[in-house]
């Protein structure tokens, strides 16, 4: 459902999964609060042309969680990017996540080497995942 969520760009919508005082580190930034994740989530999808993101679930206990993603985007030169990352999740008692602290690192490439080919929006059924790709 996340994955579903992030692949829809909307911002609103996507703040719903989330404690109204969430805390998130993203990289070297730090959200406290669903105003702030809808700020940060409008202004990335605004530079990130042509996100196309695929989760792969790593671990969990309790209220935790652990998933490896990658997502391909494009800058406006046209420059396109396979940004890799982890994230850590913890969930409050209505299953809302609390805390997202998320690691991640972009390599540039080429078109022809971009693997994540759908139309905009969520990633079809018959589409291999992470781990299928060799990613």
């Amino acid at each position: 459902m996340a994955e579903n969520g992030w692949n829809g760009r909307d911002a609103e919508k996507v703040s719903l999964a989330y404690t109204s005082d969430t805390q998130w580190r993203n990289r070297s930034e730090f959200l406290n609060g669903r105003a702030e994740v809808v700020e940060f989530l409008t202004q990335k999808w605004a530079k990130e042309n042509g996100y196309r993101l695929i989760k792969e679930l790593w671990a969990y206990t309790g209220n935790r969680i652990a998933v490896r993603f990658a997502y391909e985007w494009h800058d406006e030169e046209g420059q396109w990017f396979r940004s890799y990352g982890n994230e850590n999740w913890e969930f409050d008692e209505n299953g809302l996540m609390a805390s997202r602290h998320a690691s991640i690192n972009d390599l540039p490439i080429s078109e022809e080497q971009r693997k994540f080919h759908w139309p905009h929006g969520i990633r079809p059924d018959d589409h291999r995942s992470l781990s299928e790709l060799g990613l």
